[in-house]
């Protein structure tokens, strides 16, 4: 089957791996929903239960090429043939749209014919079309060339239940942890046909309406007609939509908005790590972070220590993003089987981890042929809300969740590093200028300073009070923040009523 040995030699390790464990899905599905009966030399198999919905599409055209070379491994092992394939049995669907467009039509027919399929053309929306086709047939399971980061594809495993709502069958997702980057490697590898669209820009394809060429892959050219260059030379795949036209799109800093400009920002800070429950280690970061934030306006609200466990890092982590602006969180990041804060973080906002592209190549890169395994495993990140923060100065990106911020800093050398770094890529220190601390120590009593600091309480209540002592026979020490003009002021007041 020449799928079968393109792919065995091939040099792409990571693509035998992939497509060795989507070989192993789609036998696992046929094993399920259908039965192949060797009798002599000939082998009598039922896959009424199954169905294939092909779309044109680049990961679709990968599930065909994996579904014919699934098949042909299945049905050769069971009745034990070394024949060739000259059809393609699974039951095939096709969603026809007056939207579509007709590259995507002409290459789908051409496909079908090419390969042997036997196309059950709908022409109704998905929904209504499943729903006649499932009553009509006994289909149980079909398989969809659904991708992590595809909007479809949150919470969905390689064999996943149709959604409540819909008519009941099973979702076989064999390509669901395969990246932009392994899609073509296949492709290209396999030397197969793909649509011709990809060839001229487009990246990923939907309706006539909502797609255009990716402007990433835009050449300069002196001629009027815009030129692109063919989708598999797109560097990161993550941008892979950026050909999606999208309908009142809005751009949205999480820090440093027009809204929050005059508003002091609170933060919180959480660090995992049994180590510093133990006292085994001592946790030099979480002071280091407090001044830093303070030192920006920031106002930190709690510091948490947190054992490794995910349940204990989710429930904080889910607590803290609700009323702060911004949380940070340290410990517990690697490959170790204590490093449970990435899992924590995703859980707490209701996603799974998954494989990020990008970044595993930032680890591919950092530390070689080691990126295996549960080093490999590293580079899943929480699903759908990472934004990866890059910088020169840093070997690995840092990571972001939404308002929840993940650092990689061990000590606080390497966290002078890290918030270097994000004060730049974020504007951390955005609300700097608006926000003053001043320090008074004195020699009163608690006594005779506890009632001018309760009526400087009530005349700024805006105003962050602080007291402490160094030691119990030192002079107390007063610390008063809050905006410019107000804090002035109430120190001055302070200082007469005193």
């Amino acid at each position: 089957m020449e799928i079968d040995k393109a792919i065995g030699e091939s040099d792409d390790k990571r693509l035998k791996t992939k497509y060795n464990n989507a070989i192993f899905v789609i036998r696992r599905a046929l094993s399920l929903y259908s039965s192949c009966i060797a009798i002599y030399f000939t082998d009598l198999c039922s896959i009424e239960e199954v169905a294939f919905s092909f779309n044109g599409g680049k990961d679709s055209t990968v599930l065909l090429h994996l579904l014919r070379a699934g098949y042909f491994l299945h049905k050769k092992e069971m009745s034990s043939s070394n024949g060739g394939l000259s059809s393609f049995p699974v039951r095939t669907i096709y969603f026809e749209s007056p939207s579509a467009f007709t590259e995507i039509n002409a290459f789908t027919y051409d496909a079908a014919q090419t390969y042997g399929i036997q196309l059950d053309i709908i022409r109704q929306d998905f929904k209504s079309g499943l729903e006649a086709l499932l009553k009509a047939n006994p289909i149980r399971a079909i398989f969809l060339g659904v991708r992590i980061g595809d909007p479809t594809a949150v919470g969905q495993e390689q064999f996943s239940p149709s959604s409540p709502g819909w008519p009941p069958f099973m979702r076989v997702n064999p390509i669901l942890d395969w990246s932009y980057r392994d899609v073509w490697a296949f492709l290209l590898t396999c030397k197969v046909k793909y649509c011709s669209l990809y060839d001229q820009g487009y990246t990923s394809i939907g309706s006539i309406h909502d797609t255009v060429p990716n402007a990433l892959l835009s050449v300069n050219d002196t001629s009027s007609k815009e030129k692109f260059k063919p989708a598999y030379l797109l560097s990161d795949g993550r941008l892979e939509r950026a050909g999606r036209v999208k309908k009142n799109a809005s751009v949205k800093n999480d820090v440093g908005s027009d809204s929050q400009k005059h508003e002091v920002l609170l933060a919180s800070v959480i660090a995992v790590g049994d180590e510093i429950l133990s006292g085994t280690a001592e946790d030099q970061l979480g002071l280091s972070l407090c001044k830093k934030l303070t030192s920006v306006g920031w106002s930190v609200q709690q510091t948490s220590v947190l054992r490794n466990d995910v349940d204990s890092v989710s429930e904080e982590v889910d607590r803290q993003r609700s009323i702060c602006d911004m949380v940070f969180i340290y410990g517990g990041v690697g490959p170790l089987h204590s490093d449970v804060t990435l899992a924590g973080v995703a859980k707490a906002f209701g996603v799974r981890l998954a494989p990020d592209e990008e970044f595993e190549e930032y680890l591919r890169h950092l530390i070689s042929e080691q990126c295996t395994g549960d080093r490999n495993e590293m580079a899943q990140l929480p699903e759908g809300i990472t934004e990866l923060l890059h910088h020169e100065k840093l070997s690995v990106p840092l990571i972001k969740c939404r308002n929840v911020i993940v650092l990689a800093a061990t000590n606080t050398e390497e966290l002078e590093k890290e918030w270097e770094c994000l004060t730049e890529l974020t504007k951390l220190g955005g609300s700097t200028s608006l926000m003053e601390s001043k320090l008074l120590m004195t020699s009163l009593t608690d006594v005779e300073v506890a009632e001018p600091l309760s009526k400087l309480g009530l005349e700024f209540p805006d105003i962050y009070l602080g007291c402490y002592r160094k030691s119990r026979q030192g002079p107390i020490i007063i610390t008063l923040k809050g905006k410019v003009h107000n804090t002035s002021s109430a120190f001055i007041y302070f200082l007469q009523d005193s």
